[in-house]
Formats: C-alpha cells, structure tokens, sequence
C-alpha cells in the first residue's frame, strides 16, 4: 500500500492569549509598588501606551474601574474573569473545633511562604486532625515551593512527633487540598506535579491544553534536550501547534514559592480607602495608588486597517498589547474593590469600635459571595492594604478564626479575644496580675467560652509573659 502526500485543511477556533492570560493572573497577586514598576516597564517598552496626565490632577470617582473599562474596545482574543482561572471547588463551611486554630500574626510587607500557606490552612475548612497533617507539610515544604521528603518520610516523622496514627494516603489526601493553595504549584513533589498543577489551573478551552499536559507528563526529557522530531512525532503536532504548546509551558513558574522570598517593604500604598458618609461607610479605589494610561493618539492615528507594512503590524500588535494591559487593569481593580468591600461590608463594626469588635471571617465566606475560588481571594487580600479611621491594614487582617460560640449572631474572632486580652492585661493589678484561669473567668463573664490554653497560646503570641513574671511590687 503507497502513502501518497495530501494537503488538509482545518477550521476551528481557538484562543491564543494564553501568555496574556497569565500576564493578569501575575498582576492580580503584584502588591502596588511591584504593579508601579511593572507599568513603568510597559511604558518604557511599548510606544502605544502614555500616561494621562490629566486624571492625575483629578479626584477619585465612584467607580473609576468602570472608566476604565468603558473606553477600550472589546478587540481581545480573550477576555477571562479571574475566577475562570480556577476551578471551583466545593464551598466551604466554618469547621468545627475552631478554638484550636492557630492563631496568626499577619506581617503584611514581609509574609513569608511559610507564613501564607498557614495563613491559608487556617481560614480553610479543615478538621483539627486534617490542619496537624496540613501544618506538618507545610513545614516540609522549602523556599521554592516544593515539598521535600517522601509521604513515607513524612508519615513516619509525624507519627515520632505527635503519635498521630496516620498513613501515607492521609497525608496525600491533606497535600492535595495544599495544592489548590496559592501560590499555583505549591506543594508539588517535583518539577513534573509543579507544571501541571499550573496548567491544570488553566481554563480548559486553553488552545492545545491536552497536548501540553501530555507534553509535561511524559516527555518533559525531550523538551529540556530540544528534540522538536520526537516531540512533534509523539505528540502529533506541526510546527506551529509546537510552538504553542511550549509557549504555553514556558508561562508556568517552576519555581513557585520563589515570589515570596523579598525583603522587608519600609512602607506600603493603600489600594483602597474607607471613609464615614452621610450614607454609611464607603470603600473606595485608591485615586493616587496608580497612574492611569491610556493609548497614545498619533501612534493609533498612524494604524491603517489593511496595512501590511512591517512598521503597522508593528503599531497593531503593540496596539493589543496595551489595550490587554488596560483591561487587566480594570479588571483588577474590579476584583480588588468587590473583595474590598465584602470584607468591609462584614467588619463594619471593627470600623465604629476597633479590634474587640472584629467578626470572624474566613477565605470561604468570601469566595462564597463574591463567586470565586479561595486561591483568588487568599491572592486577592496579600499586600493589598486598605485605609482607615483606625489606621492602614492589609486585607489579610480582617480574617479571623471563630472561638467559642457557634452562633451567627454570638460568635467571636480569635482577633476581638486577643485584643480583650490585651485590654484586661494592660488594666490589671501590677501587684496581683491576672493569670489565665482568671483571665477565662473574665471573658466567660462576658459570654465568650474558651479554654485555658487558648488563652495561654494568644497571649504568648501577643509576647505577654506569664503572670508570675508580670508580678511587680511597686
């Protein structure tokens, strides 16, 4: 039988903004003075893109993400809402035994990955024996996001450390939940698991998505070594669908956790602003947070329709690129300020009277309300900051684990339990100060239950010394 070569023509649509997708993705997570630099870069770079200069002498409007969106064309090849990057997961209640959630103090500039991963485990709906696995593999979990030692390993380990009878299908069962975590890939045991946990975070109508897990799953060697022949061979692709495909896997961080490992910021922006109306409380946009660009007039006058010519497929194609860098500004500030103001809507009463106050939040309330994945808003609130009354805060604050009642209307965050503790610690007696049993008498009196040791853990994460070491006599 003769092979006769043969010309075949094929038509389907496809999207090809994958790398422009994982552009926004990477600016939702940038605090505000790492997005500052990332514009600047893009001016420097792309012709198309100016600054406005007159909305930078203007005063904050109601909603300028709406500005922003209303004049760039619907032009793109893709626009994604940041919750199609994520597949939804089951939706989350408040777990039980919540008074022995570790209780976190939230460095805003300086989060470190360990630091956010536990941060994560504890506004998640974990069980007291699922949350010990969690914050064991977190542990074992190194700089760039990976985790170290095999389950047997760690199986073993856990069981020395705590006696927890557990098995290695327990500690898979908890890593797996870990790897929905932010930052995408955390948690993988190797480079393989890493690229595609990321790819499979991917929307699925991504072009050629298939072909790039399969491409990371079996012949990642091939890759690393260069050989297109077997590549295409194996996988069944030309050139140019070749291309694509790595494309696609060279957007992928192989080294995830790497993003947290900066230095210590002097000072942070506010992306938003509350402020006391005739009206209730407002959040706000941040007006002075970020420049406002626009598209450069003459350069998009010079744009001719069916020009061919090098120099206009030039001016088109940086065209695109700076209407997609708008709308992901848009978009993110949209994001941002939905997130900003469900969280606030639920705190209004640590606005009006502080941190004894503070109602207890986790990630699932939120992605809950504003239809998104807890991965999103976990990306969503680190080193976003908001202004206040009572001063400058990182969204991650006004998260909270819930102690002692189970009531909607009772309950209490661990943040309003460590700042009544505060409060009696700092009004006691230097002569006969308050130990933790009188200290729980204190708050049951207030009709807030929690145990001893409770009480003896947030006050050593507020760096109280015991009672005995606070006795003085004058």
């Amino acid at each position: 039988m003769s092979m006769k070569p043969s010309l075949q023509l094929r038509v389907g649509a496809q999207l090809t903004m994958t790398p422009q997708l994982q552009q926004a993705i990477q600016l939702l997570q940038l605090s505000t003075l790492d997005l500052r630099q990332e514009i600047q870069q893009a001016l420097e770079a792309n012709p198309m893109l100016e600054l406005d200069e007159e909305y930078a002498e203007q005063a904050a409007s109601e909603t300028p993400e709406e500005e922003w969106a209303s004049d760039i064309p619907e032009e793109l090849a893709l626009d994604s809402e940041w919750s199609d990057t994520y597949q939804d997961i089951a939706a989350s209640a408040a777990p039980a035994g919540a008074d022995e959630w570790p209780d976190l103090e939230r460095n805003a500039a300086g989060t470190t990955l360990h630091d956010h991963l536990a941060w994560q485990l504890a506004m998640g709906d974990f069980d007291p024996r699922e949350r010990l696995i969690g914050d064991y593999l977190i542990d074992a979990i190194n700089a760039n996001g990976y985790l170290e030692g095999t389950l047997d390993e760690l199986t073993a380990g856990l069981r020395e450390q705590h006696s927890e009878p557990c098995t290695s299908a327990d500690l898979e069962r908890v890593l797996l939940r870990l790897q929905q975590f932010d930052p995408t890939g955390v948690g993988a045991r190797d480079l393989r698991e890493c690229l595609l946990l990321q790819l499979g975070a991917l929307p699925g109508d991504t072009p050629l998505l298939p072909q790039a897990k399969r491409l990371v799953r079996q012949f990642l060697e091939a890759l690393a070594g260069d050989d297109r022949r077997q590549l295409k061979r194996r996988l069944r692709l030309d050139d140019d669908e070749l291309d694509r495909v790595i494309a696609t896997i060279r957007t992928l961080d192989p080294r995830p956790g790497q993003a947290f490992d900066h230095s210590q910021q002097d000072y942070v922006i506010p992306d938003l602003v509350a402020r006391l109306t005739r009206d209730g409380w407002r959040i706000e946009l941040n007006a002075e947070a970020l420049p406002r660009l626009r598209i450069q007039p003459d350069y998009a006058a010079l744009i001719r329709r069916a020009d061919k010519s090098d120099d206009n497929t030039f001016l088109r194609q940086h065209l695109q690129e700076a209407r997609w860098l708008m709308k992901s500004l848009s978009s993110r500030n949209d994001t941002l300020l939905r997130v900003g103001r469900e969280i606030m809507a639920r705190q209004v009463d640590f606005l009006e009277r502080g941190e004894e106050a503070m109602k207890p939040l986790i990630l699932a309330d939120i992605a809950t309300s504003v239809d998104m994945h807890e991965s999103t808003i976990s990306r969503v609130t680190t080193q976003k900051f908001i202004h206040t009354p009572r001063g400058v805060f990182e969204l991650k604050y006004f998260f909270s684990s819930q102690v002692g009642q189970r009531g909607e209307s009772d309950s209490v965050s661990s943040t309003a339990i460590r700042a009544r503790l505060k409060k009696l610690i700092g009004e006691e007696s230097p002569r006969k100060p308050l130990s933790d049993s009188k200290l729980v008498e204190l708050l049951a009196q207030a009709d807030i239950s929690v145990a001893r040791r409770t009480v003896a853990k947030y006050r050593e994460a507020m760096g109280i010394p015991a009672s005995s070491e606070r006795k003085r006599l004058s």
